[in-house]
């Protein structure tokens, strides 16, 4: 099974650029594709579930364009989008029959995997509720649930954690890692902590375009020997931050305690760290910007971890 996307590029009617020849060959695992709000993400997802199709380009699911024969991939296609929208008065078995038939699956069929899916995302004990009164992790699970009604080949995840509560967002990223096996998962999302403990690859996107596309591993090692932490007064931090590439300031009582990228100690007070993922994704994010522009990062790519 695979994914191909061959220098693939979206042209909105204003002329802006949604991605821009973006090329990636994906095999089974999870695919963490990260990037700040507005690289393009949502873009090419669209694209990846034959939302929308490409201005040029080709998407290639085992081989066959599927802007020309979207079936072949919709048939094996599971897909939670940014905004997932549910009936408030349907309960959540009614919601995912509905689906199921929508989806073409007979109604044996259709029960067996609803059963079997609400256990899996822990909602068996409230499936009869009526979905308005689920909170908004819960409604969450209940889209995975529907992605999942085929058993797809491709589950395409966009954003799923945006707006859940630490619980909700812990509860979310172990589902991810449980359904990773023999199928490829894309998981779009700005929010670094979402694969750190699922990704087999990462593609990072930027500005409509793939900046990067390589292992969790191999990220952290170009940063390594790069990552500090250091005390400083509270009345340094806006000095601090306008210098360095700071990816967490921790206030506590005896200064804020800032963890950033380097080449070198800021300061003799400064100690080694252990690198993240979001310090390397943020290393990485800075190289590129200061490829382009020859200077530090501006403040709006730092905010991305503050």
């Amino acid at each position: 099974m695979q994914l191909e996307i061959i220098s693939a590029a979206k042209q909105y009617r204003q002329g802006t650029w949604g991605v821009q020849d973006v090329s990636l060959q994906l095999g089974p695992g999870v695919i963490g594709l990260l990037g700040p709000n507005g690289a393009g993400k949502t873009t090419l997802m669209n694209m990846l579930a034959t939302i929308t199709r490409p201005s040029s380009g080709q998407v290639l699911w085992n081989g066959v364009d599927i802007a020309q024969q979207p079936d072949v991939l919709r048939r094996v296609l599971g897909y939670l989008p940014q905004d997932f929208g549910v009936y408030p008065h349907l309960t959540a078995v009614e919601f995912l029959h509905y689906l199921a038939a929508i989806k073409g699956l007979d109604r044996q069929t259709a029960q067996r995997r609803i059963e079997a899916l609400l256990a899996v995302v822990g909602l068996t004990a409230v499936a009869k509720r009526p979905l308005g009164a689920y909170s908004g992790g819960m409604k969450q699970r209940v889209g995975i649930a529907q992605a999942l009604l085929n058993d797809p080949q491709l589950l395409i995840v966009d954003e799923p954690t945006v707006g859940l509560d630490p619980e909700e967002r812990n509860h979310f990223r172990q589902l991810i890692a449980d359904l990773a096996g023999d199928r490829i998962i894309i998981l779009s999302t700005h929010i670094v902590g979402d694969i750190e403990a699922s990704a087999t690859e990462i593609a990072i996107l930027s500005q409509g375009r793939l900046r990067q596309h390589t292992t969790p591993e191999a990220l952290l090692r170009a940063v390594e020997g790069r990552v500090w932490e250091w005390i400083v007064p509270a009345a340094d931090l806006p000095q601090v931050r306008q210098r360095y590439l700071v990816s967490s300031a921790i206030r506590r009582s005896d200064g804020v305690h800032v963890r950033l990228v380097a080449a070198r100690a800021p300061a003799d007070a400064a100690r080694p760290a252990a690198p993240t993922l979001e310090d390397a994704y943020l290393g990485s994010l800075h190289a590129e910007s200061a490829a382009g522009n020859g200077r530090l990062a501006s403040s709006p790519l730092q905010a991305v971890a503050i």
